[in-house]
C-alpha cells in the first residue's frame, strides 16, 4: 500500500495468491484482432474481471506473440485461451458447450448495451477493427448488442469497448436478477 495523503491508501503491486473460487462465467472471443496489442490488453481485462478464457480465432495473435505479451504483462499465462481456425469453429465449440453467444457489432437496430439482456454462461464476440465479426459468424450468435457512440465514429477501438462491454456484463450477473 501507498498513503501519500492522510486517510488515503493506494494499493499497489499484485496479489501474492490467486483469488479463490471459479472464474465468472464469460468468455470473450476474437475474432481476426490485427492489432496484438489489443489482444494483449484484453488478455490483461480478461484477467482482472476473471473471465473463463480468451478464445482467439483466425489470424488474431495468440501466445506467446511479442507484442500480445508486451500488453498483457503476463496475463497471457493466467488466463485459459484457447484458439480456432475460424469465428465459426468457435461460435459453433461454444454453443455446444452452452454458451449463449453475444456478438458485440455495429449491427442496426441491435439494442444499446444497457438494454440487452444476457444469459450466462455468456460469450462476448468482438471482431475485426476494421470488418468486424464474421457474416457467417454473426449469423449464429444468439443475439447483438452495440455500444452507442455519440461522436462521428462508427465505433470505439475494440479492447476499450471491450471493457465497458465486460464490466457491464459482470454487473448484470452480480447484481441484477
Amino acid at each position: 500500500m501507498r498513503t501519500d495523503r492522510p486517510g488515503i491508501e493506494v494499493r499497489t503491486g499484485d496479489r501474492a495468491a490467486a483469488v479463490a473460487g471459479e472464474p465468472h462465467p464469460l468468455a470473450i472471443v476474437l475474432d481476426r484482432l490485427r492489432s496484438a496489442y489489443n489482444v494483449g490488453n484484453i488478455f490483461r481485462l480478461a484477467e482482472v474481471a476473471r473471465v473463463r478464457e480468451v478464445v482467439t480465432c483466425g489470424y488474431t495473435a495468440t501466445p506467446p506473440h511479442p507484442k500480445l505479451i508486451k500488453t498483457a504483462r503476463g496475463c497471457d499465462a493466467l488466463v485459459p485461451h484457447r484458439h480456432f481456425e475460424t469465428a465459426v469453429a468457435a461460435v459453433t465449440q461454444l454453443k455446444a458447450e452452452g454458451y449463449a453467444l453475444v456478438s458485440v457489432e455495429t449491427v442496426v437496430d441491435a439494442p444499446a448495451l444497457w438494454q440487452a439482456e444476457f444469459r450466462f454462461p455468456l460469450a462476448l464476440v468482438f471482431g475485426n477493427e476494421a470488418l468486424g465479426v464474421h457474416p457467417d459468424a454473426l449469423a449464429l450468435c444468439d443475439g447483438f448488442v452495440r455500444l452507442p457512440v455519440y461522436g462521428r465514429k462508427n465505433s470505439l477501438n475494440v479492447s476499450n469497448c471491450a471493457a465497458v462491454v465486460v464490466y457491464e456484463a459482470l454487473e448484470r450477473l452480480q447484481h441484477r436478477p
